[in-house]
């Protein structure tokens, strides 16, 4: 399950910002994995719920955006969407598409508390 090591990464992020930056505690988390990123969303709600534990995160509301992927069909040179990497163009049927969004694991914004 590499949610779990994605987790702990978010995790460690968000710690280290917070020795950097002094705050002490994330009132809201948000994140956003794309539908290309090959992040189980479900998973990695679980992970960081597990991993949270005794942290600067421990409490926080853990919001997961996940915006739709985009790609670049090289046969009909059209921007479309598409939802899984095996998906064909919706406009000419082809398989030749160059993903172009959506396939990122990010941390969007923090909410904290400093007191």
């Amino acid at each position: 399950m590499h949610e779990l090591s994605l987790a702990g990464g978010v995790v460690r992020l968000v710690e280290d910002a917070a020795e950097r930056e002094g705050f002490r505690r994330v009132a809201q988390l948000r994140l956003e994995a794309g539908a290309l990123s090959g992040v189980e969303v479900r998973a990695l709600r679980f992970a960081l719920d597990a991993s949270t534990l005794g942290t600067c995160l421990e409490g926080a509301e853990i919001l997961i955006d996940e915006p739709p992927g985009a790609a670049w069909c090289l046969r009909c040179c059209a921007s479309v969407e598409i939802a899984s990497r095996a998906d064909a163009c919706p406009r000419c049927g082809g398989f030749q598409l160059q993903p172009t969004g959506g396939t990122e694991l990010r941390v969007v914004d923090l909410m904290v508390h400093d007191d």
